[in-house]
């Protein structure tokens, strides 16, 4: 068993090493390009139609509110990774690794908008009268050889269904770490996470979507709001900290303190590693939740998924990054050691407990809401492979590892988990590649349709886009 492990963890880290990033990063590029740099031209009207339009009623068909949906994708984008992972990719790549993160974030933002857009436009109807979709559906509806894409569509749903219960399980081990300095027994946490999930997954997208639009807002600020006063306290350095990331992207960081020193290529590595994980730009996640959103076009909900990297691995992301470089705890913390980093600088400016535990508040409900959604997740890829009913029956097998993964005893196949996402990943962004001309095409279709691109502004602001429209109120 020993040496099957040893294979596979050698095969999952040269897949997550270079191939895996040049494949997501190049596919990101490609359709940056394709879409004719979409995400920059018109940002300042996507934020407006997202951040500007949270509470607004939307036209159109679909199971729950776009900016539900949006949550319901963010609550499983923004996860312990954001708090313990830039800092790791900082500890091993140098500040400059913070520059290719954002950099490698904005490229994805094209490649989540295409899977939203695409998720939308060939999402149906379940028995139960619900909106789904996903990369299994679009990948078996969009391609034109059927017999490939229905096989891609089985790696993708198969995989993800398997990898999901082993994901739920480490999340379950992240969140009794956090609760288990406070004195709290594995068992009782796993039992306590197992009542809480249990209680919203139970009551299906609806109550998911509910949950999330309350949570996800909640814990973003929180985290935020902490952040903001560690940075505020270390105002000072913020100058030094944006030009040392700048100088360290194309340049190298010297050995300062307890960190190593790290080349160009290793703040490449790590930060582009970073704004692919935080975004989760080319998993195929986020489409699953956005597919059930009300809307009036495809295109308009494909603006959420910008939105969603903005948020993550843009705005929270940075807090954590900036907190790590202006407090100096980079250069005091050793790599083996750089996951503890935030909690050592909130600690320096709001004191050991209260700091602390902002950190902990932070990281255990980044764990539930994380929990909660992939397991809506792995429960679609049931119902596409099995049917509604085999898709209940896979959620108890989902809550049962939370319990598992409290008290432990599936750590060693922790090691498969890599592995498999990595089999999961690869036909989407592959289907991606080859069905972008689905996703130009509706983006054309939107942009030059004013019902649908002057469909706010014509009701408020422009007499003539009125009249182009209809008239319509």
């Amino acid at each position: 068993m020993e040496q099957i492990i040893s294979a596979v963890t050698a095969v999952s880290n040269w897949l997550w090493g270079y191939p895996m990033l040049v494949l997501i990063v190049g596919g990101g590029i490609f359709l940056t390009v394709r879409l004719g740099f979409f995400q920059f031209v018109y940002f300042p009207y996507i934020m407006r139609q997202t951040f500007g339009s949270m509470l607004k009623k939307i036209d159109g068909e679909g199971s729950v509110s776009p900016f539900a949906a949006a949550t319901t994708a963010l609550a499983s984008t923004i996860g312990a990774s954001n708090i313990i992972g830039v800092p790791v990719a900082i500890a091993f790549g140098g500040p400059g690794a913070v520059l290719w993160m954002w950099a490698t974030a904005l490229i994805g933002s094209a490649t989540k908008f295409t899977e939203v857009v695409l998720g939308l436009y060939y999402r149906e109807k379940n028995s139960e009268g619900y909106y789904v979709g996903g990369p299994m559906y679009y990948l078996s509806k969009g391609l034109k050889n059927k017999r490939l894409g229905s096989s891609m569509a089985f790696t993708y749903a198969f995989g993800t269904m398997v990898v999901i219960f082993f994901s739920v399980a480490a999340q379950s081990v992240s969140a009794t770490q956090t609760v288990e300095v406070l004195g709290v027994a594995p068992w009782l946490a796993g039992v306590s996470l197992m009542l809480l999930v249990g209680v919203v997954v139970f009551g299906g997208i609806t109550r998911i979507a509910s949950v999330t639009e309350k949570l996800v807002p909640f814990m973003a600020v929180l985290y935020i709001l902490g952040s903001l006063g560690v940075i505020a306290a270390n105002a000072a350095q913020i100058p030094a900290v944006f030009v040392l990331i700048f100088k360290s992207a194309f340049s190298g960081s010297a050995a300062a303190g307890g960190f190593a020193g790290a080349g160009i290529a290793a703040a490449m590595r790590w930060g582009i590693a970073r704004g692919t994980y935080s975004s989760e730009a080319g998993m195929g996640s986020a489409p699953i939740a956005h597919s059930a959103a009300t809307t009036d076009h495809a295109v308009r909900q494909g603006f959420w998924g910008i939105f969603e990297v903005t948020v993550s691995a843009i705005i929270i992301c940075t807090m954590t990054a900036l907190v790590v470089l202006t407090s100096g705890v980079w250069t005091k913390v050793g790599t083996a050691n750089a996951a503890a980093m935030p909690s050592i600088a909130f600690q320096s400016v709001l004191g050991e407990r209260f700091g602390g535990g902002v950190v902990s508040v932070c990281m255990l409900l980044f764990v539930l809401s994380t929990v909660i959604v992939i397991i809506y997740y792995g429960e679609k890829q049931a119902e596409y492979l099995f049917g509604t009913f085999f898709s209940k029956l896979v959620k108890f097998g989902y809550i049962a590892a939370i319990f598992l993964g409290a008290v432990g005893g599936l750590e060693f196949i922790f090691q498969f988990l890599d592995f498999v996402l990595g089999i999961t990943v690869i036909p989407n962004i592959v289907g991606l590649l080859m069905m972008s001309g689905k996703a130009v095409e509706l983006k054309k279709e939107f942009f030059s349709d004013p019902r649908y691109y002057l469909k706010d502004t014509a009701k408020c602001q422009h007499e003539e886009a009125k009249i182009l429209i209809g008239n319509e109120e």
